[in-house]
């Protein structure tokens, strides 16, 4: 890895993204990090001996830029850039909602800009990434985008058109099957479990079903049939979920994800 690059703004996922591209191939001394709080550069440098900089000194030193900061904070980083940064540096966003456009229109022409939806479970290498270029991002700096994000799980190249709703699906989703878990938690000490043995066990289903999702090639339909037999305990709960309109109501809350997506893109915070 020859190539110098910056994750600005470094919490939880910039944090994971940095340590999971060290355990690629990473040098640290091809990293660089920015930060706002002194104590929070010092525990990086510690932990990971990558270079603490300020954004100003990211955009004159890294090839790439990776602006992991909340949407809300991306207009201001990008005035503090603009300043330094040349048409032959990589820019590459993590913030949920913000166009390519956006930081475009901020930054030299003919910056190259790659978007990505990151979700959280790049904390444990199994994120799901979701990348779009910009107007002038080329094949190579897509290619690039899914060498560093590969490390802490998959990608998907997506239309921009199509951000959103994979922000809603993807970005958000984790915190879907969280809320069920939750949900079945309360409904097992319901029936008399205690709370960590019904978190055990729904842990584990969530986890066998991923697994069988994933690498059986099934269609859920096909893999919820299996468990359901005529007349039996499955059938009767999945018809209080469909009388109680869970699945409407999940169309529902990713419609409505998305169109808050839309809204963090027009700046409407």
């Amino acid at each position: 890895m020859t190539q110098t690059v910056a994750v600005l703004g470094t919490g939880k996922i910039g944090e994971a993204l940095l340590s999971g591209m060290i355990r690629a191939g990473w040098r640290p001394a091809d990293l660089l990090v920015t930060t706002r709080r002194s104590e929070r550069a010092e525990e990086l440098r510690t932990r990971y001996g990558v270079e603490p900089v300020s954004n100003a000194d990211a955009a004159k030193s890294a090839d790439t830029l990776i602006l992991a900061v909340k949407p809300q904070d991306m207009g201001k980083l990008l005035d503090e850039l603009a300043p330094h940064l040349t048409p032959d540096r990589l820019v590459i966003s993590a913030a949920a909602g913000i166009t390519t456009a956006f930081i475009e229109e901020r930054l030299a022409a003919h910056t190259p800009v790659v978007r990505v939806m990151p979700n959280t479970p790049v904390l444990v290498d199994e994120g799901m990434s979701v990348i779009s270029g910009g107007s002038d991002a080329t094949p190579e700096h897509l290619a690039h985008t899914e060498e560093i994000f590969g490390s802490v799980g998959k990608t998907l190249r997506v239309p921009e058109s199509q951000q959103d709703a994979c922000t809603a699906l993807s970005g958000s989703g984790p915190a879907y099957f969280y809320f069920l878990v939750e949900a079945m938690t309360d409904a097992g000490i319901l029936l008399g479990l205690p709370r960590a043995q019904a978190h055990d066990l729904i842990v584990q289903a969530a986890i066998g079903a991923a697994v069988m999702l994933r690498d059986s090639g099934e269609h859920p339909v096909k893999l919820r049939e299996a468990v359901t037999s005529p007349a039996g305990t499955t059938i009767s709960a999945i018809r209080e979920l469909e009388n109680h309109g869970v699945r409407a109501a999940l169309i529902a809350a990713l419609e409505a994800a998305r169109d808050r997506s839309r809204e963090l893109a027009t700046g409407n915070g």
